[in-house]
């Protein structure tokens, strides 16, 4: 059987990813920073969900996750799902001129830092797997070329680091492709969901942003490795 982790897991595109991985015979583990949440999720989800307690922020967190997989009998899939953004007072998404350092060391931390954390440290279980895969959950906004692209509607996102922040996903999920080879590893883009990251105002369902994280969690080993890649297939760095 498929063993996955899945981080930030107890709602939206994670919770969502989960569902459908064990739908599709995965034993998933829901990674969540609140412990009760995470439970709570893992509950809903049947028996083949198991509730872990991760902050991808937290070296001990992480740390004490992983030794618990291990110790259950390791893992096959990872997919760093957790994420932020960065958002005013009013919740709103905050203009180039008003991002701060501060505000992009946060949004780093969890999208970025949390990523290298969590993946150096499931390595050596996956590395164990005969068919070990990352999925990296990036963003349509981390495209250099959609960005500079005047009439495409990523254009107009007006914030600094949450697409910075997925552009350097996609570099982290190219180079441990790199380094990698027997792994499948790639990025995906899951399209403009309604989850509390955007306050519901996305144009699509979790159903379908899930998707393609739950298709690229599923590909074997003859499959693609690192690419960045949304439902209707390759996107452009």
């Amino acid at each position: 059987m498929t063993t996955t982790l899945i981080t930030g897991a107890n709602k939206g595109l994670g919770f969502e990813t989960a569902r459908q991985l064990i739908a599709a015979g995965h034993t998933v583990y829901i990674g969540s920073r609140d412990a009760s949440r995470g439970r709570q999720a893992a509950e809903k989800l049947g028996a083949q969900a198991r509730f872990v307690q991760l902050d991808v922020t937290d070296d001990a967190s992480v740390a004490a996750a992983i030794r618990t997989i291990e110790a259950d009998g390791g893992l096959d899939v990872l997919v760093n799902n957790a994420g932020i953004e960065a958002r005013g007072k009013n919740n709103e998404v905050v203009g180039a001129g008003e991002v701060t350092a501060d505000m992009m060391r946060e949004v780093f931390e969890t999208n970025v830092f949390g990523t290298v954390r969590v993946t150096h440290a499931v390595l050596p279980l996956l590395r164990r797997s005969t068919a070990p895969v990352v999925v990296n959950v990036s963003s349509g906004l981390a495209s250099l070329t959609h960005l500079t692209t005047p009439d495409h509607p990523a254009a107009f996102y007006p914030d600094i680091a949450y697409p910075a922040s997925k552009t350097a996903v996609n570099m982290i999920t190219v180079q441990y492709a790199k380094a990698f080879p027997q792994m499948r590893i790639n990025a995906v883009e899951p399209g403009f969901t309604k989850t509390d990251l955007n306050g519901n105002t996305g144009v699509q369902t979790v159903e379908e942003g899930a998707e393609i994280i739950v298709r690229m969690a599923q590909v074997g080993p003859d499959g693609p490795t690192g690419g960045y890649f949304d439902a209707a297939g390759r996107l452009p760095w």
